[in-house]
């Protein structure tokens, strides 16, 4: 059996099943991210809550995987040459867990890099933008009498949305024909912005069909719709 007691982190969540990959996370867009990405793989895993209403991700053991702070975080006792690997960042976790099994990526090197350029492109904008209209038009933004700051943000990711409607026309998904871990980044979030962030009028969702067709099909996968809930809250 792997011993994982090298890592502080391991103290505070502790692995019933330690030959599992074990991931630390909240089930937010960029939580489910993984789940889903797990899910989709069928790689064994262990999760564990991250709450962020007890302020977990401050604590100590959190802060010893993820100096940063945020979920979600891995730690796979079977990491590259057989050492265990402590990872931060879904994107980073994406990629990994890709490359890892050989599935969700395309093994041509333009191809790959193509899909590593879209995550990148929703790690860099549709993440932070989505979240600022979140901020902005549902949490403590909303109070603000000064909407120039939400209109901007809404105005970018209407951009954003335009974009990836674009690239979706005549394509099944992001890739093409094949669902690929660029999927796996960018439907959370607009999932999220649309439903928990109540802001599908606001950004007209109406206006993007494609945007539409390919997100109904990503909520529809099985196993997006065990990540979605993983991990479980209290």
């Amino acid at each position: 059996m792997t011993d994982l007691s090298a890592f502080p982190i391991t103290a505070k969540w502790p692995a019933q099943f330690p030959d599992r990959i074990q991931l630390y996370s909240l089930p937010t867009p960029n939580g489910v991210k993984v789940s889903v990405m797990l899910e989709e793989t069928g790689l064994p895993y262990e999760p564990h809550l991250v709450s962020f209403e007890t302020n977990d991700q401050m604590s100590p053991a959190f802060l010893s995987l993820n100096p940063n702070n945020k979920i979600p975080a891995i730690l796979d006792p079977n990491g590259p040459d057989g050492k265990p690997l402590a990872l931060f960042e879904s994107g980073a976790i994406l990629l990994y867990l890709a490359d890892k099994t050989g599935q969700f990526i395309p093994q041509d090197a333009a191809s790959r890099y193509e899909t590593i350029q879209w995550v990148m492109f929703q790690m860099g904008g549709i993440g932070p933008m989505f979240g600022q209209v979140g901020f902005f038009h549902k949490f403590a933004g909303r109070e603000y009498e000064d909407k120039r700051p939400r209109d901007r943000y809404v105005a970018e990711s209407k951009r954003l949305l335009g974009v990836v409607d674009q690239r979706l026309a005549g394509r099944k998904w992001i890739m093409g024909d094949d669902y690929t871990i660029a999927d796996m980044a960018s439907f959370p979030w607009i999932r999220n912005l649309v439903g928990f962030y109540e802001a599908g009028d606001l950004v007209g969702i109406e206006n993007f069909p494609n945007v539409k067709r390919a997100l109904d099909a990503f909520v529809a996968r099985p196993a997006v719709v065990r990540g979605l809930n993983i991990p479980k809250r209290g």
